[in-house]
């Protein structure tokens, strides 16, 4: 079983345009396209059109159109009611691939609501293999939460009533991303994730929160696989279990403390990247899941990436439409 949390859930439009998007002017959509969104959910969509047991822990109430869709989809999910409607989010995709998502911040979430999403996926996290953290976080939500709920899962597996602790995966941006590796408000350091899956951009942010001095930019970093592999690495170095760098088109990066790969798939006609790191991470899940190596989590995890671009709007892939034969696997040097 594998659970995820998304404490910023959203309804996800994407708008499919026929030309380039020409700003100020009238332009008519070829196509429209609608689910249930946010990180988590996503990867919990990935996993169950994959087969694989997910419940997917989110704030909502029982109308709002989010939950709608997530039964439409068939994703089993425990919801904390909220009296606030979930936020909508709107992607403009180009034919070329080019994306434009304009994000809202979502509804805010009290102390008492904050501490009760915790209490409701400690409660669905016994007995998982994994837990996952993913997306933003809404306003009254501290940058550090994702670190103090890992903590919290953590602790509670102390007691050996409750059965081992589930591995732990984190998926996020910005402040609450570097906090996973620094710890949380108190200064402890056991919500450190077994699993970072950042893009290159927050690999960047992650390899200066870890020390790194040679620290390069998001474009440096997917143009050069060893570049990325070495800010990974100091990543792990930091604490963390592996990072699992997405690098858009160019592949991705697996770093473990047992080495470091670079993985590439041929190229696919891009239509949506929207929710393609998602996918990618609900990849990795499946083989790991299913007793894969390093590199078996790397190949599916760039498999399913690759479906992803290739499908509209926020369409998630299920395993029998990705190409994993199809990636190739490069070892490299991590430092």
């Amino acid at each position: 079983m594998i659970v995820t949390l998304t404490a910023n859930p959203s309804l996800d439009r994407t708008v499919e345009l026929p030309a380039p998007l020409a700003r100020g002017e009238v332009q008519r959509a070829v196509a429209v396209h609608q689910h249930s969104g946010g990180k988590g959910v996503n990867v919990s969509r990935a996993l169950v059109a994959s087969g694989l047991d997910t419940v997917a822990v989110l704030p909502g109430g029982d109308s709002d159109p989010v939950l709608a869709g997530l039964l439409d989809d068939g994703v089993p999910y425990a919801a904390l009611p909220i009296s606030a409607p979930l936020r909508s989010n709107v992607t403009l995709t180009e034919p070329d691939g080019v994306t434009t998502k304009i994000n809202e911040p979502g509804p805010e979430l009290s102390l008492d609501e904050q501490e009760a999403l915790i209490g409701l996926l400690l409660d669905r996290s016994r007995g998982a293999s994994w837990v996952v953290l993913a997306g933003s976080l809404p306003p009254g939500v501290p940058a550090d939460f994702y670190a103090t709920v890992a903590r919290r899962i953590r602790s509670m597996h102390d007691d050996p009533a409750n059965g081992g602790p589930p591995l732990i995966a984190i998926d996020s941006s910005g402040a609450p991303l570097v906090a996973a590796i620094s710890g949380d408000s108190f200064g402890n350091i056991s919500g450190k994730p077994d699993l970072l899956k950042p893009n290159a951009e927050e690999l960047a942010e992650l390899a200066a929160a870890a020390g790194l001095t040679d620290v390069h930019t998001a474009d440096e970093l997917e143009s050069d696989p060893g570049l990325a592999a070495r800010a990974a690495a100091a990543v792990v170095g930091s604490g963390v279990g592996a990072v699992l760098a997405t690098l858009g088109s160019k592949g991705a990066v697996l770093v473990t403390a047992d080495g470091a790969w670079f993985a590439t798939h041929p190229p696919i006609q891009a239509v949506s990247t929207v929710g393609a790191g998602d996918s990618s991470l609900a990849g990795y899940l499946l083989a790991a899941t299913n007793g894969g190596t390093s590199q078996d989590c790397l190949r599916q995890a760039v498999a399913h990436g690759a479906a992803a671009a290739s499908l509209p709007g926020s369409t998630v892939p299920a395993v029998h439409q990705t190409t994993p034969d199809a990636v190739t696997i490069t070892a490299l040097q991590k430092d």
